[in-house]
């Protein structure tokens, strides 16, 4: 009989406690498809305290927490999946992606470029760092950046667009003009830009 009770409730805390961190995390994704923010990072919250080493758990609640616009909670998670996998490159885009929300243009740029390092292919990370220099006043940088970021990826109307901004700092209005109408026939909205520098 005594056996038969320690079974039966060794079963019951089983049923109860049960779900795994993979559980857990996949059904914090699952809320994050719905736009439940508050209730994935719950269940990023469950998942991280079955496995403290889930990189990927304090990852995916930082992009819950800067969805809510906590910005600094974001950067602190996005930092804690860094510690574990400092090669989780998407870990460093996204803390700079909040960083530029803070303001830190600085920070954001060293966490771009760590992003880069990882991974040499990723053409946002390009895109962000140079409009994280336009924003620091680095003109020429952030056209080389926005050059960068085209020649990985040659449809990327945005950075034609803010290219022609950065050019037209640089009184370069001939390029401001091309890359303006470039990403206009891309589909970007680039009207002002265009009468502003193609005169």
């Amino acid at each position: 009989m005594k056996k038969l009770l320690i079974t039966l409730a060794l079963l019951i805390s089983a049923v109860s406690f049960g779900q795994t961190a993979e559980e857990y995390f996949n059904s914090g994704s699952d809320k994050h498809n719905l736009k439940d923010y508050n209730g994935a990072i719950s269940d990023y919250n469950k998942a991280i305290e079955i496995n403290p080493n889930l990189a990927v758990a304090y990852y995916n609640r930082g992009v819950q927490k800067h969805k809510l616009k906590d910005y600094y909670g974001a950067i602190s998670d996005f930092t804690k999946a860094i510690e574990i996998n400092p090669n989780l490159a998407v870990a460093y885009y996204n803390r700079a992606i909040s960083k530029h929300k803070l303001k830190d243009y600085n920070g954001a740029i060293s966490d771009y470029n760590k992003a880069i390092e990882i991974n040499p292919n990723l053409a946002v990370a390009y895109y962000n760092r140079g409009v994280q220099k336009h924003k620091l006043k680095d003109y020429y940088g952030a056209i080389s950046d926005f050059t960068k970021a085209i020649e990985i990826n040659p449809n990327l109307a945005v950075a034609y667009y803010n290219r022609a901004i950065s050019k037209y700092f640089t009184n370069d209005l001939t390029g401001a003009c091309e890359d303006a109408k470039k990403s206009a026939s891309l589909g970007n909205d680039a009207s002002k830009v265009i009468e502003m520098v193609c005169k």
